[in-house]
């Protein structure tokens, strides 16, 4: 217990340094470089994390089977090291405004976004964990007005200290900066989760949704299994609900990075067809991200988490027995819409204030 602790307390101080000295310089490099930096970043990661490292292996292997040899899986594996690290450099150059991250990021699909909007609905952009964060962040930057649904994995851990997820909170806010209303955090039986939604959609904004989280224990009973990634998974078909809802269009944004690690492209489609029930209108979307995933399998967030995988039925419990979800921890005070983000509006796009009337929500 006390050699536990000892490693939590050094984490965080390695962490609240990097955060002061580290952080703040790398994102004034010449992205060539500070790109680079990532990628030796990710190599020594991969080097010295050989648990994670074989875990993630073993689940490639698991799921997608004989689609990667031995030798492919460890690839994919130290590509995987090398993303997040370059991914925690977008958040740095964040730190400077958005100007030097626009210049690595291009939109494509604008018009799509634009032809959603004019119907005066709001959009709904469903998305995967792809590291593709920032990218919406440069979305919001060139006029899109963004708000975010989506978890702070820290916020479900209850083995995190309150230090630690201070330090979380200091190491996103940048990102935060650049939405037009705080994080919406999904909790379970949150009824006002769809209400905030809602809220960003009446006012003609763009609401961004990853579809590929494992269910919480109290999400559960709202799963639908769902074709992804070769198998049954169970996931959440909030996104379609919403939509059917508020009536907004339901459109995908897929991100992923150049073979130069610097430079990205943030893709938004068409708008999905929502002819047909929810389970058949979620399965085109998650067989979007499921597509993104096979052509670039290192750029999936969730390899190495077995019990995210487990929970979402795409490999089988461990035999060890060990559960497959923690228990999820009472959210902190005003944690479902924090209202202490310093958010940025969007630039060049007038927001109309969203209207009063209140959205009647289904009876469970």
């Amino acid at each position: 217990m006390g050699d536990n602790r000892a490693r939590r307390l050094l984490r965080t101080v390695k962490r609240a340094a990097y955060l002061a000295a580290v952080a703040p310089a790398v994102g004034r490099l010449p992205a060539a470089l500070s790109y680079r930096m990532a990628c030796w970043r990710g190599d020594w990661h991969f080097r010295c994390q050989a648990g994670k490292r074989t875990e993630m292996a073993r689940n490639l292997r698991l799921v997608l089977g004989d689609e990667l040899s031995p030798a492919a899986a460890q690839q994919v594996t130290r590509e995987w090291f090398r993303l997040a690290s370059c991914a925690a450099v977008d958040e740095m150059r964040l730190r400077r405004g958005t100007q030097p991250l626009r210049r690595l990021v291009e939109i494509r699909g604008r018009e799509h976004l634009e032809a959603a909007l004019a119907a005066g609905k709001g959009a709904l952009v469903c998305t995967g964990h792809l590291r593709s964060g920032s990218s919406f962040s440069v979305l919001h930057a060139s006029g899109f007005p963004v708000t975010t649904i989506g978890r702070r994995g820290y916020n479900y851990d209850a083995g995190i200290s309150s230090a630690e997820r201070w330090l979380w909170e200091l190491y996103f806010r940048p990102m935060r900066r650049y939405r037009q209303r705080p994080n919406i955090e999904p909790w379970p039986g949150q009824p006002q989760v769809a209400a905030l939604a809602a809220a960003a959609l009446r006012a003609n904004e763009v609401v961004t949704i990853t579809i590929d989280a494992p269910p919480l224990e109290g999400d559960r009973a709202r799963a639908v299994e769902t074709p992804f990634l070769g198998r049954q998974a169970r996931l959440l078909p909030g996104a379609v609900t919403l939509a059917r809802l508020t009536g907004a269009p339901l459109l995908m944004g897929i991100a992923h990075r150049a073979a130069d690690y610097r430079h990205q492209v943030l893709e938004i489609s068409a708008p999905v067809p929502v002819d047909g029930d929810i389970e058949t209108v979620f399965e085109r979307c998650a067989a979007k991200v499921s597509a993104a995933i096979r052509k670039s399998p290192a750029s999936w967030q969730f390899w190495p988490e077995t019990g995210d995988l487990v929970a979402m039925g795409i490999i089988p419990p461990p035999r060890d027995g060990s559960p497959a979800a923690g228990a999820v921890p009472r959210p902190p005070g005003k944690l479902l819409h924090d209202g202490s983000a310093d958010s940025a509006p969007a630039r060049g796009r007038s927001v109309p204030a969203a209207r009063s009337q209140r959205l009647r929500l289904p009876r469970a």
